[in-house]
């Protein structure tokens, strides 16, 4: 498992060129559509980074800090009402370089079941067979761990991961609610459960995030920016 993270760093008060130049990036994601299946996603074009998480996580204020952007992804006031998938582009207008996917929250109990089942076939077929996808940024509540749910997504998505085809990063979200020992153990914890998905060729990362004081943000916008038009050389992109 490769990270080049720094999970429990304090944020730095000046950043460097490349977060500087990942963050402003960033900032550029903008609204492209939304799909109620996959047979209505535009064709394949730029790498795609999918946003996953159960209801509740904040799979959407996370996007929204890293756009500069409070209502870019769109939080229902009804977790797990949110039944889309919302694309959003970056980099130059005439020639995007990469997609964020916010894909519908997922564990929610009051969704009714045929609407959750509907759902996690859709996720289930886009994490499996998207053939742009890129990247996958699993959002897990800091305080809860990797749930039973979290865990079957790791399944699902295990083949893609391990041989390298797709990359990994699981923020522990809501950092800011956990003492230093709590962040600790948390951090402990995912990174024995994700011990399973290591090989040689998986690319997995690992970090405590907090779209309330931001941390993690410049370190996870540098990733993320690492991972736009996968597999070309991309003046700029840090190392």
């Amino acid at each position: 498992m490769t990270s080049s993270l720094r999970p429990a760093a304090a944020r730095r008060s000046d950043p460097g060129p490349a977060e500087r130049a990942a963050l402003a990036w960033a900032h550029g994601a903008r609204f492209l559509t939304t799909a109620g299946g996959l047979e209505q996603l535009p064709p394949p074009g730029p790498p795609e980074i999918a946003f996953v998480g159960r209801s509740n996580a904040g799979k959407s204020s996370a996007i929204n800090l890293l756009a500069q952007h409070r209502q870019l992804a769109y939080a229902s006031r009804t977790p797990g009402r949110t039944q889309h998938i919302n694309l959003f582009e970056l980099g130059p207008k005439t020639e995007p370089d990469a997609r964020f996917a916010d894909l519908p929250g997922y564990g929610y109990a009051a969704v009714e079941r045929g609407a959750k089942l509907r759902w996690q076939a859709v996720m289930a077929e886009y994490l499996a067979q998207r053939e742009t996808l890129a990247g996958i940024v699993l959002l897990v509540d800091a305080r809860l761990g990797l749930t039973d749910l979290d865990e079957r997504l790791l399944a699902l998505v295990a083949p893609r991961v391990m041989d390298g085809s797709v990359k990994l990063l699981v923020l522990l979200t809501k950092a800011d609610k956990l003492s230093r020992r709590e962040a600790d153990a948390a951090l402990a914890r995912t990174q024995a459960a994700l011990a399973g998905l290591a090989s040689e060729e998986a690319d997995i990362g690992l970090a405590l995030f907090s779209a309330l004081s931001r941390q993690g943000l410049g370190d996870v916008a540098q990733a993320l920016w690492s991972w736009r038009r996968t597999g070309t050389a991309t003046e700029g992109a840090p190392a």
